[in-house]
């Protein structure tokens, strides 16, 4: 059975935790199909290009393991599991030392048991009534997914009556080229997936497409 540190102890609320890495820089690194070896040097790629939230899905291949490294060797970075589906997943991923749940659906199940140990929770959301009661349900904000099925005129329309302070996370299809009409519509940040990591490109790939996604993130144009 694998142990695991205790989850890093922080002064800050969750939704204190996910404005300060917001600032930083707004966007989710999810590493599927990282494997434990991988983590330390991938998880250096991130944080060197300026990355400040990571999330590990928990299809991929030892998922806590892969958590818990990166959560004792960044403990500066918001780091957690995606594809939480249920609430044991929520306590194990607290267990392994992640402080960030995003799941690809609303469960309030899971928003709750992430609040009941004061982790960040991002569940997914594709219509408004899911948004409303997401949010509702005490989310710290919403991730847009499919982003294939959500186009910025639909993240314009939903900005348009959704709380202000809502962060809106578009996640799926997400490039380099795509985020300025999205930023534009009204999004806040994204979730980057292949096209920031896949399994088989190494840590200098890795970075290379960080600083891209970073760079046109924060001056509009890409690398």
């Amino acid at each position: 059975m694998n142990t695991f540190p205790p989850a890093l102890i922080t002064s800050q609320t969750p939704a204190e935790t996910l404005a300060q890495a917001m600032a930083q820089l707004p966007l989710i690194a999810i590493l599927r199909g990282l494997t434990p070896a991988e983590a330390p040097g991938i998880g250096q790629a991130l944080i060197s290009s300026g990355f400040a939230i990571i999330e590990v899905p928990l299809n991929s291949p030892e998922p806590l393991q892969s958590i818990a490294l990166l959560s004792q060797q960044f403990p500066q970075a918001l780091m957690g599991a995606g594809t939480v589906l249920n609430a044991q997943q929520v306590k194990d991923v607290h267990a392994a030392g992640g402080r960030l749940i995003v799941s690809p659906n609303f469960n309030p199940v899971v928003v709750a048991q992430a609040l009941a140990l004061g982790m960040v929770v991002l569940p997914g959301v594709c219509t408004p009534s899911e948004a409303f009661a997401a949010l509702a349900a005490g989310a710290h904000g919403l991730k847009l997914f499919p982003a294939e099925m959500i186009s910025p005129a639909a993240v314009k329309a939903l900005r348009a009556i959704l709380p202000p302070q809502a962060a809106l996370m578009p996640v799926g299809g997400i490039t380099p080229d795509n985020m300025a009409a999205y930023r534009a519509a009204g999004a806040n940040g994204f979730g980057l997936g292949s096209a920031l990591y896949a399994p088989g490109r190494n840590a200098d790939q890795v970075r290379e497409k960080a600083m891209t996604f970073a760079k046109t993130f924060c001056h509009g144009a890409s690398a």
